[in-house]
């Protein structure tokens, strides 16, 4: 490694312990507040249940997001950031191998297709 790349390192390094420890602001950050994570669901026309269900989380944890009382991170925070900006993707990423025409839940499967084809 040459010596100018590891002193980027290091440096970059200390940037993110200092950001860490509070001491210095981040330079960037992603939040979707829990407003937008309900209105994501809603608009997809699906319940709390039906939603987590197809994210793949508890339906305490989508009603603590939706409350405010914790705040999704890392692969959730991505999924829904993506769901609230092209939710057809969502789903057809989501149940692609499964036929969306006779989901387990049909009421899944109904909204899916309304989604899907608007």
């Amino acid at each position: 490694m040459k010596d100018d790349d590891f002193a980027k390192l290091v440096s970059s390094i200390r940037e993110a312990g200092e950001i860490k420890a509070g001491h210095r602001p981040p330079s960037r950050m992603y939040e979707i507040k829990p407003p937008e994570i309900r209105m994501v669901r809603e608009r997809l026309d699906v319940s709390q249940n039906d939603f987590a269900v197809m994210i793949g989380v508890s339906t305490r944890t989508l009603q603590n997001w939706e409350q405010g009382r914790r705040q999704p991170d890392g692969p959730a925070k991505a999924l829904l950031r993506v769901a609230s900006r092209n939710p057809k993707a969502v789903l057809d990423a989501l149940h692609a191998k499964e036929d969306i025409s006779q989901p387990k839940d049909r009421s899944i499967g109904i909204r899916a297709k309304r989604v899907v084809n608007a």
